[in-house]
């Protein structure tokens, strides 16, 4: 090529001149987008310059992507990165310096490889939304590019899948069925160029939630916890979390979240816990919310409730305030009398009505009386329990005399108290008076006064008439002030007693009873005195009555005798005068009364009779004859008892025997008609038999504990039998 070269030149020299050529290293290059290349344009002759045009006719100048470098009849165009735009035929033209120029042109193709950009992987869509899988890929000439999934082509006409003109992929309405690795695989068949991408495809779902229980019922103060239960489902698992009045609830004493935010447990509930709780659930593919209840029931509680103070006939209004949720219902209770006001009842007087809203009652009392003093209670009742307080009703009111004795007796030298008792709210100042003059405190030469809470005490000591008359006591409060006038009168010795009567009159007692004088002389009567003498002697007796009774027994009289009585009263200042004398007489002696017989019982193989004295006929009874026999004898055995006894014990008897008894009672008169009485002896006992075991206790000193029958026949007949066992 050389040899060539050099012949051509002498060829041309042998000319006579100098032919300028011009040549370019390549006619024709292919060049992928981004690539570099250089091109050699050599000029033959003698070229003043040598220039470079683009394939739109513009004369090359260096620049950032394009460098040019010329050195004698040789230059270099150099093409960095080229893109598709640098595509076309370039000269390479030389000029002499006659200005003749030649031209060499080279054909540059530019082509695009396969190339992605920018395919992510993964792509996340929203559940059931219509999903594009972006697969940007580009070439010269344009690539076919065709969409696998689960190593399968996807189809170009498919229900579900569709390839759009821009080669990404569309899922219609996509589910996590759908997720998964899809293929992009794009090819150039000029160039047998193929390549591709792999694409997982998430899907994402929105949160839902699921709430077991959407209201709870919880009663506070009772250091009670309740949980919300809030479970979010979702594709990436949600995150969940709690809101109350609009602030996200963080980890606290109070509240606890668990189980990654699906539970919140609300600790030691209060009142104001109360209200709808907010649960949260979100994700890339969206966020949820669900609404749920908390009821926070409180008992009732009553929060004011103050003592009340009114002035007798004023109206009292009584207000009992309570809280709780449910509201409670409020009523009263009087503890005077226990009666009961709920709203709108009234007491039967109308005085008392009870009206109540809104936790709040009112118990208005009109024409505040002294009975309605004392304790209220108030209750507040609802279905979560109650509370009860109470309160006090205090009345004020002007003095009050407590007492209608406003007379007193007294004589000269004799100390009397005159009492001033009031009541009263607040407490009364007293004061005495006499002839519109105070009585210091302090008392004076003859009188006294003593204090104490509602009470004075006006001592007096009458010395002469001037000191009886009229006293006034005068009590004054702020409420008002009132008074009262006593009397001081000068005491007199009782009138006499009369009716005197004489009964129940034997030997030696008769009983003398009469009428209270009908004046007492203004002083009590402290005794009454009862003189009496045999009529044929002037020896008067004396007996006192015991305190005032009117029933005075006398004693020690002589039986057959006629006796003179007569009453008289005495008080402090003495004796009255007596009353009209009465006349009596005694019994005469006589035998004694038919003795009675009581308490009888048999001890072992004796029998024991008491003995109830009976009228001794004015004469000590001197003994008891006792005879006995039993039924199948006709000989008597006789005891005597004295007769101060009271008892008689007959011993040994015969067991399983009927016995029959005497009693007569003998004084210096005479003999008594006879008592009889009968009685049956039980059958010898068995030591074994069971009613010879020991007497329960209280059944007295050993006897038997059944009662004996008896039955009076006639008048002194008494037959007894005896129902018992005897050890």
């Amino acid at each position: 090529m050389a040899g060539k070269v050099l012949l051509l030149l002498g060829m041309l020299l042998r000319g006579g001149e100098a032919v300028l050529q011009v040549s370019i290293s390549l006619n024709k290059v292919e060049l992928s987008v981004g690539e570099s290349k250089f091109f050699t344009c050599t000029a033959i002759g003698e070229p003043v310059s040598l220039d470079w045009y683009n394939p739109q006719g513009e004369r090359i100048v260096a620049s950032q992507r394009v460098a040019l470098h010329t050195e004698g009849v040789r230059s270099r165009l150099t093409l960095y990165n080229a893109n598709i735009e640098d595509a076309g035929i370039y000269r390479c033209q030389a000029t002499d310096a006659e200005g003749q120029s030649q031209e060499a042109t080279v054909v540059l193709e530019i082509y695009q490889k396969l190339t992605f950009r920018e395919v992510k992987s993964p792509q996340e869509f929203r559940q059931a939304e219509r999903a594009e899988v972006v697969c940007d890929v580009t070439s010269s000439p344009v690539p076919v590019v065709t969409w696998f999934y689960n190593n399968m082509e996807i189809p170009p006409e498919h229900h579900k899948f569709q390839v759009l003109p821009n080669n990404n992929l569309q899922i219609q309405r996509v589910t996590k069925a759908d997720e998964g690795v899809y293929r992009c695989e794009a090819r150039v068949e000029a160039r047998g160029e193929i390549d591709f991408r792999d694409i997982i495809v998430v899907v994402n779902v929105p949160p839902v939630l699921s709430v077991p229980q959407q209201s709870f019922n919880v009663t506070a103060d009772y250091q009670e916890s309740v949980t919300f239960t809030c479970r979010a489902y979702g594709s990436p698992e949600p995150n969940v979390t709690w809101h109350r009045k609009g602030v996200e609830l963080q980890e606290s004493e109070q509240y606890v979240v668990r189980a990654r935010g699906t539970t919140l447990t609300v600790r030691n509930i209060r009142r104001d816990d109360g209200g709808p709780y907010t649960c949260k659930a979100s994700n890339k593919a969206g966020e949820t919310e669900h609404e749920l209840f908390l009821k926070v029931f409180v008992p009732p509680h009553i929060t004011k409730l103050r003592n009340v103070t009114a002035v007798e006939g004023s109206a009292a209004v009584i207000s009992c305030k309570a809280e709780g949720e449910p509201l409670p219902e409020i009523s009263w209770r009087r503890a005077s009398d226990g009666h009961s006001f709920t709203d709108g009842d009234k007491s039967h007087d109308g005085r008392v009505e009870a009206r109540g809203r809104h936790g709040e009652s009112m118990l208005t009392i009109v024409g505040v009386a002294l009975s309605d003093w004392g304790r209220f209670d108030c209750e507040a009742l609802s279905r979560i329990g109650g509370h009860q307080k109470s309160m006090y009703l205090d009345i004020e009111y002007a003095p009050k005399f407590q007492t209608n004795h406003t007379i007193f007796y007294s004589w000269e030298g004799n100390p009397v108290n005159i009492s001033c008792d009031v009541m009263s709210n607040p407490p009364a100042t007293m004061l005495w008076r006499r002839d519109k003059l105070t009585i210091p405190t302090e008392g004076t030469g003859n009188m006294r006064v003593y204090s104490a809470t509602g009470r004075s005490l006006l001592e007096v000591t009458p010395m002469s008439d001037r000191d009886f008359g009229r006293y006034n006591c005068t009590a004054r409060n702020n409420i008002g002030m009132r008074f009262q006038e006593f009397i001081l009168a000068q005491a007199d010795v009782p009138s006499n007693p009369y009716s005197v009567r004489l009964s129940a009159v034997a030997q030696r007692v008769t009983t003398v009873s009469f009428m209270k004088p009908d004046s007492h002389g203004g002083v009590p009567i402290s005794h009454y005195l009862v003189r009496y003498k045999d009529s044929g002697t002037h020896d008067w007796r004396d007996v006192k009555s015991q305190g005032t009774q009117t029933l005075v027994q006398l004693s020690n009289l002589e039986p057959n005798t006629t006796y003179e009585v007569r009453v008289a009263a005495v008080n402090g200042k003495g004796q009255g005068e007596f009353s009209r004398t009465e006349t009596f007489q005694t019994l005469p002696i006589r035998e004694p009364s038919p003795p009675a017989v009581n308490g009888q019982r048999g001890v072992g193989k004796a029998y024991r009779l008491g003995l109830v004295k009976q009228d001794d006929g004015g004469m000590p009874i001197l003994e008891y004859i006792v005879k006995y026999k039993t039924d199948k004898e006709e000989q008597w055995m006789t005891k005597l008892v004295p007769g101060a006894n009271d008892f008689v014990l007959l011993q040994p008897l015969q067991w399983n025997t009927q016995y029959e008894v005497e009693i007569t009672a003998r004084n210096i008169k005479g003999l008594s008609e006879p008592t009889i009485v009968h009685f049956s002896m039980p059958h010898k006992p068995d030591i074994t038999d069971s009613c010879c075991e020991p007497l329960p206790a209280g059944s007295g000193d050993g006897a038997p504990h059944h009662v004996l029958a008896a039955v009076v026949t006639g008048v002194t007949a008494l037959s007894l039998a005896v129902h018992s066992c005897l050890c």
